[in-house]
């Protein structure tokens, strides 16, 4: 190797040593910064709280019994305060006494209690009032919803308004919603609420509604009326079954009804009850019946109020043909389709047989 060659080699590897000495030094000058500065601190995410749920309504909300009001007075901080109203829609306040609520727009109450403390108490009074909980406007709704529970509603509210804010319909909902309110007017049998009459007569397009009367332990005659409205005509535009619910009403949405088939046919077992299912498809989602099925004795039976049961004998065969009119199917019924025994031997022979020997046997 010439000395030029061994000179050149000498250079290359100083600096490759140099490089390799100021990455080092930068790695560690940036491990060192890295050690000597704390790592950030990671903020957690903070999730958005879910507001009260309440329903903005065109109308101006009218103080209940049972709210929670939050008085502010300015210039006189004692005066103001959190006052529940009683049961009479009235509260206590201070200098101004008992104070009637009920009925009242926040601002209107505001501007009553401006009046009592003008000129006596204070000279230009400034009040605000600000409804901190709307106890008097809870509404239940139990069942086949997603979020089952009580919900509070600013406003007017509607079946429908009331089963959006819970979630919408579980999967297995029935198609009927069963409204239980307690009739406040023992009198004339009607709540006293704002409700449009058209909501409140009984005719045969509106809600069906019953009453009961029960008796509490203090001997209070407590009445209830119950209204049921069709939920799969709601979805569907009868917007006449939109019934418009008050505050403490109970709204239960049952599971789906079912029916059952069971007997000699290929799929038997129950099936969920859809308005208007008849006989003729309840034997089409069955899959129809066997060959040795005796379908000109069939039997439905059917489940009383009072549990009982009886039975509705019915040629389920001349209902298939459409010589028979159709029957309607009610919750719980049980469709049995029995044996024919004349059936079960012939169809054993063709099975022990074969078909061709049966065609052979019945041409001779």
């Amino acid at each position: 190797m010439s000395e030029a060659t061994t000179r050149s080699a000498i250079v290359l590897i100083s600096l490759s040593l140099a490089l390799a000495g100021a990455s080092t030094v930068d790695a560690l000058d940036g491990i060192q910064q890295s050690q000597s500065q704390p790592p950030p601190v990671q903020t957690p995410a903070v999730r958005p709280q879910s507001p009260s749920i309440l329903v903005a309504s065109d109308d101006d909300y009218r103080i209940g019994p049972r709210d929670v009001l939050e008085i502010q007075v300015e210039k006189a901080p004692e005066l103001g305060g959190t006052f529940p109203v009683n049961s009479a829609g009235t509260f206590l306040m201070p200098y101004l006494g008992r104070t009637t609520a009920v009925q009242k727009t926040t601002e209107e109450l505001a501007r009553e209690i401006e009046d009592g403390l003008r000129g006596r108490y204070l000279k230009n009074p400034r009040v605000t009032v600000t409804i901190k909980q709307y106890n008097s406007r809870s509404f239940y709704i139990q069942g086949s919803v997603r979020s089952p529970g009580v919900y509070q509603i600013d406003g007017r509210a509607s079946l429908l308004k009331l089963i959006v804010l819970a979630g919408g319909l579980a999967e297995n909902h029935g198609s009927t919603a069963f409204i239980i309110r307690e009739v406040k007017d023992k009198y004339t049998g009607r709540v006293s609420d704002s409700s449009p009459k058209a909501d409140t007569d009984v005719h045969t397009s509106s809600p069906a509604r019953s009453g009961q009367s029960s008796q509490d332990d203090a001997g209070k005659q407590e009445e209830y009326e119950m209204i049921s409205a069709n939920i799969a005509g709601l979805l569907k535009g009868q917007f006449d079954q939109n019934v418009m619910i008050e505050p403490g009403d109970v709204v239960n949405i049952p599971t789906t009804d079912v029916f059952f088939v069971a007997g000699e046919v290929r799929a038997p077992g129950s099936f969920p009850l859809k308005e208007g299912t008849t006989l003729r498809q309840a034997i089409s989602l069955a899959q129809g019946t066997l060959f040795k099925a005796d379908t000109s004795h069939g039997v439905i039976f059917r489940e009383e109020p009072d549990g009982s049961r009886h039975g509705i004998r019915v040629d389920v065969g001349d209902v298939m043909k459409g010589k028979k009119e159709d029957i309607v199917l009610a919750a719980n019924d049980m469709v049995i389709i029995p044996n024919s025994r004349m059936k079960s031997i012939g169809g054993t022979f063709l099975q022990a047989f074969g078909m061709s020997v049966a065609v052979r046997g019945l041409s001779w």
